[in-house]
């Protein structure tokens, strides 16, 4: 048997040295893809894996003969594969066999209709994302099964989610036993079968191939809510797609809140108003703000920051509270306060593309703030630009 390696990692990612270890493939109408993929997986000599758990995502039909064929008592060739390869232990039964299901919640059949599609990819995706929300579990994902467009999604799946332990790979088998409905796995004696044909050979002799296919990880680039939530397939690519655009950033004060990374969140006057500020010295090419002092109340930040408070919440709301707090002027305290919430907000719903909506410091003593976007990557909205004029 071969696998083909693409490189090397270091021990502690080595997918073998995780406890919990998952096998996810899709198929069709040949459910051998399980029982080849495992045996690619587990007798290779440079480095094997014998998964923990086998999961698989089908049809309902797809489902039906993958059940008749590789758990049942008269075939069940998952647990010869066990036994002839000596690999206890692993999960596999009807509970791990995952059927589509379409828009309305139904089985699915086949993917026929673009609304299927977007069914499919959604549930691939779901499959893929609570799998690898498991730090403690090292994922290998097979493509070679079920309709192309399955294994596009898997793929496209594990490279949104996908962590440096997981891996993505397709199997090959030798001719003529690809055609054959009766090859499962290359046995470790003489088994004669039919070919469609009519040829007569031996899976003793068949030669599988695992060949590691690479993928680009997003996963890094994704917001904290969309790795840990319910999203669909198209909701993640375009927030991957938005996290590797270049940043802009649109504030919209009277709706409170902001577009960034292509994003919509929405933010409390408190911490709007203070990243107001500092998109409004953006647009200007401004010079980098010093912060208020700890403890010493600065009348000029003050204004700075209720002009913009003013703006959000319109003249008739109640904004005595805030008033009161800064009528001596703003502190440093409040000002790290209104900051450390701003970026909180920020990471959680951006996750790493938020670095390029903070406040930053600049690095070096005195700490001047300000943002680092280019101007022309900072607006406010028409609505707001009209309210200010007048």
């Amino acid at each position: 048997m071969k696998f083909d390696k693409l490189d090397h990692y270091p021990d502690a990612l080595q997918p073998a040295s995780f406890q919990r270890r998952v096998l996810l493939a899709v198929s069709g109408l040949t459910p051998q893809i399980v029982t080849e993929t495992l045996y690619a997986l587990a007798a290779d000599d440079y480095a094997p894996f014998v998964p923990t758990e086998v999961h698989l995502i089908t049809s309902a039909e797809g489902a039906r003969r993958a059940e008749l064929s590789l758990l049942s008592d008269d075939m069940g060739w998952f647990h010869k594969l066990c036994a002839d390869y000596h690999l206890p232990g692993v999960k596999f039964d009807r509970s791990y066999i995952h059927v589509m299901r379409d828009a309305h919640g139904h089985p699915m059949n086949d993917i026929r209709s673009p609304a299927d599609n977007r069914a499919a990819a959604d549930f691939i995706t779901a499959q893929v994302r609570a799998i690898t929300a498991d730090a403690g579990c090292a994922l290998h994902a097979s493509i070679a099964g079920g309709r192309k467009t399955m294994g596009f999604y898997l793929g496209y799946a594990l490279s949104l989610f996908g962590r440096p332990q997981d891996r993505l790979s397709h199997v090959l088998v030798s001719e003529p036993f690809e055609s054959s409905y009766d090859f499962f796995y290359p046995t470790p004696y003489s088994r004669v079968l039919q070919t469609r044909d009519g040829q007569l050979v031996d899976t003793a002799m068949a030669q599988v191939t695992l060949a590691e296919i690479p993928f680009v990880s997003l996963r890094h680039g994704l917001p904290t809510n969309l790795l840990a939530g319910v999203t669909s397939f198209n909701d993640t690519v375009a927030a991957a797609r938005a996290a590797l655009a270049p940043a802009q950033l649109v504030l919209d004060l009277s709706r409170q809140c902001i577009l960034a990374a292509g994003r919509e969140l929405m933010l409390p006057p408190a911490e709007l108003a203070l990243l107001a500020v500092f998109a409004r010295a953006r647009l200007a090419s401004s010079e980098p703000l010093s912060a208020p002092t700890k403890g010493v109340p600065d009348p000029a930040w003050a204004k700075r920051y209720l002009r913009e408070y003013r703006l959000i919440t319109g003249d008739l709301a109640d904004i005595e509270g805030t008033e009161r707090a800064l009528k001596n002027g703003m502190d440093g305290e409040y000002f790290s306060a209104r900051k450390s919430k701003l970026e909180k907000r920020l990471k959680s719903a951006l996750g790493p593309a938020a670095e390029a909506y903070r406040i930053h410091d600049g690095g070096v003593r005195p700490r001047r703030y300000g943002l680092t976007l280019k101007p022309d990557a900072v607006r406010f909205t028409i609505d707001v630009a009209f309210k200010e004029g007048n």
